[in-house]
């Protein structure tokens, strides 16, 4: 996986809460297992007046040349609420969000962007709707997300957010669950030593 230091790109908000799984990436489109294409569906309903001739929805912001490449998405509470899809975060994934800044987020869905390395960010919602209204008034907005020092740049604000450390951990160095597992061997065997029951003693766990 590619490691997530600092990152600067264009920020997008879209201020609806509670959006769904399966608005993020809907139903129809799940049934291909690969992680790739995906992206073009995001939004689908939101992106399309309509499902058969595909008719442009102009209102929809993610359809304005401005935010076409945008990688940054600023959003309301409850971000990926609904069914455990994982497909949802690798439709944003694919579209190419690296990051998804929200005052709170569904847990399954949580868990599914950290198993995927995407960045999910928790600022106060009071936070988040200041940040909403400055973008109103701005255009397209360059944005630059810092995790080693976990602090958001935008507009000259510094914004400090915590993060969980193995969550963290996997972005800077591009570790996958079994990577971060791997680089605290020592460790485990270490306690898997000193904790074994009386008749294991003195067997070796590991060859």
């Amino acid at each position: 996986m590619k490691k997530f230091t600092i990152h600067i790109g264009t920020i997008v908000p879209i201020n609806i809460i509670n959006i769904d799984t399966d608005i993020i990436i809907p139903k129809q489109f799940l049934k291909q297992t690969t992680k790739i294409g995906f992206g073009e569906n995001l939004f689908y309903n939101w992106k399309f007046l309509d499902n058969k001739e595909k008719k442009i929805n102009k209102n929809f912001i993610l359809n304005n040349k401005i935010f076409k490449n945008s990688s940054i998405l600023i959003t309301g509470k409850n971000f990926g609420c609904g069914s455990s899809r994982e497909h949802a975060v690798w439709a944003l994934l694919d579209y190419g969000f690296k990051v998804i800044i929200a005052s709170k987020f569904s847990d399954i869905f949580y868990n599914n962007a950290i198993n995927n390395n995407l960045l999910l960010i928790r600022l106060p919602e009071k936070t988040i709707q200041k940040i909403m209204l400055m973008l109103q008034k701005k255009k397209k907005i360059k944005c630059t997300v810092n995790l080693i020092e976990k602090k958001i740049i935008l507009l000259n604000i510094e914004y400090i957010f915590e993060i969980n450390p193995n969550y963290r951990l996997k972005l800077l160095y591009g570790l996958d669950n079994i990577d971060l597992t791997f680089k605290y061997i020592k460790n485990i065997i270490n306690y898997e030593k000193n904790n074994q029951p009386t008749y294991l003693k003195n067997r070796t766990l590991y060859s």
